[in-house]
């Protein structure tokens, strides 16, 4: 598991997003469609169209962090108004 400190915010990015971006495409979607600083030491999770998958788009005082996971079967439970941003919080977030 990785340690992201305590007082760090989850930002869920609700609806589905492409899953073809990659760093620089998903900092900039936390600027301009989430309205929050990439650089912000906040999580921004991402999902995918089919829900099998999520990014975890991270950055620490040493730099950005890009993490995804995939589920084998199931599918991740998420928001679906697209356009919202949802605080979730950190105590229920483990994605490793």
């Amino acid at each position: 598991m990785i340690p992201v400190p305590s007082g760090v915010r989850v930002w869920l990015a609700s609806g589905a997003t492409d899953k073809r971006r990659g760093m620089d495409g998903l900092a900039l979607q936390v600027q301009q469609a989430l309205g929050r600083d990439p650089h912000g030491r906040d999580l921004c999770v991402f999902r995918g169209k089919r829900g099998d998958l999520i990014k975890v788009l991270w950055h620490d005082e040493l730099g950005m962090f890009l993490c995804a996971k995939r589920l084998e079967r199931g599918r991740f439970i998420w928001p679906s108004p697209a356009g919202e941003v949802v605080q979730f919080a950190q105590t229920r977030f483990r994605f490793l």
